[in-house]
C-alpha cells in the first residue's frame, strides 16, 4: 500500500495523522528528498524519513503539530556546526546522537472532514447530501433505497459522526435518535413538524444535556420551504455548531508521554516502538538501540 493509498485508508476510518516529507537532505543522512512517512498519533511510523536518531527527532514534531492542528517545517541537524541552508521559521531539533548529515521534513498534521450522517431517502436528505458534499463534508447514507436491509431496519452504528440528521418521514426515528446520542453525536437533527418532533422527543425521555444536542425543527430559522432551502438550512445549522459551538469533528490525539534517554540526554517521544529497558526496578527509554545497546553495556 502507498503512502497516499494509506492516508485515504486512515481519512476514511476517522484517524488523524501527519503526512511527513524529506524535503532537504544532507549525506551522509540515509533519508532523501522526496522520502514520505505517516506519523500516527500513537506514535507509529509508516514509511521512510530517516534513521532510528532521526525518526525521534520526527515523531516528538509531528505529535506536536497533531496537537497544534499547524503544519511545521522540521530542521534536523547533528550536533556542531553544520553548513546547511537556512530555513527562515523552522523547527530546529539538534540531535546529538545523529551520525551525520541534516535533513529538512515538512509535516502536514491530516484531520478527517466533518462526517455528516444522513438516514432517510426522501427529496430533503438527497439535497442535504449534495450541499454537505459542496462543503468539503463527508457524506454517508443511511436508511436510503441503495442500503441493505438489514441497516434499514434498525439504527445504524454512528460512532465518528459529526452530525446525525434523520429526515425518514417516520420509521425508527426514536430509536435512531437513542443510538446517535449513545455513540456520542453532539448534533442529532430530525426533519419533522414542531408537534410530531415534540412528541417523538417525550417518548424518549432525555436529560438536559441530551435534549441540548437533539435539534427539532431542524435547521436555522430562514423561513425555508422547499426540500433544497430546508436542506441548506440544516447544513448551516451544522456550520454553526462547528464553527461557532466547537462541534467536535474527529478526536483529537491526548498529548503523550515523554522521557529523557539517559545516555544522550535526548528527550523521547514514547510510542510501541520505542527501546526501553527495565533496570533496578526503573524503566529506561532510549531514543534509539544505539543509546539502549550502551546503556545495557554500562550496566553489566
Amino acid at each position: 500500500m502507498t503512502i497516499a493509498e494509506r492516508a485515504k485508508q486512515l481519512l476514511y476510518e476517522r484517524k488523524p495523522f501527519v503526512h511527513a516529507t524529506v524535503v532537504r537532505a544532507q549525506p551522509p543522512t540515509s533519508a532523501h528528498a522526496g522520502d514520505e512517512a505517516i506519523l500516527l498519533a500513537d506514535g507509529t511510523i509508516e514509511g521512510f524519513v530517516g534513521g532510528q536518531c532521526a525518526q525521534n527527532s520526527v515523531r516528538r514534531a509531528a505529535l506536536g503539530a497533531l496537537q497544534a492542528g499547524e503544519s511545521v517545517l522540521l530542521r534536523v541537524l547533528p550536533d556542531g556546526d553544520v553548513h546547511f541552508p537556512d530555513a527562515p521559521g523552522a523547527c530546529v531539533v539538534v540531535n546529538p546522537c545523529l551520525s551525520g548529515g541534516a535533513l529538512e521534513i515538512f509535516l502536514t498534521p491530516q484531520f478527517p472532514a466533518p462526517l455528516v450522517r444522513i438516514c432517510g431517502s426522501t427529496p430533503i436528505a438527497d439535497n442535504l447530501a449534495q450541499v454537505c458534499d459542496v462543503l468539503g463534508y463527508e457524506v454517508r447514507r443511511d436508511g436510503g433505497s441503495d442500503i441493505p436491509g438489514s441497516l434499514r431496519s434498525c439504527p445504524p452504528d454512528f460512532d465518528g459522526a459529526t452530525a446525525v440528521v434523520i429526515a425518514t418521514h417516520g420509521g425508527v426515528e426514536a430509536e435512531t435518535i437513542r443510538a446517535a446520542l449513545d455513540a456520542g453525536v453532539g448534533y442529532v437533527g430530525l426533519v419533522a413538524s414542531r408537534v410530531r418532533g415534540a412528541s417523538v422527543l417525550d417518548s424518549l425521555n432525555l436529560d438536559a444535556a441530551e435534549k441540548d444536542r437533539v435539534h427539532s425543527p431542524v435547521g436555522l430559522p430562514i423561513g425555508a420551504k422547499t426540500p433544497a432551502e430546508i436542506a441548506v438550512s440544516i447544513a448551516a445549522e451544522v456550520v454553526a455548531g462547528i464553527r461557532r459551538d466547537d462541534l467536535p469533528v474527529a478526536p483529537r490525539p491526548e498529548v503523550t508521554t515523554t522521557a529523557v534517554d539517559p545516555v544522550c540526554g535526548m528527550t523521547v517521544t514514547i510510542g510501541p516502538d520505542t527501546p526501553t529497558v527495565r533496570s533496578d526496578g526503573d524503566i529506561h527509554w532510549f531514543c534509539c538501540p544505539g543509546c539502549r545497546s550502551r546503556f545495557v553495556a554500562a550496566q553489566a
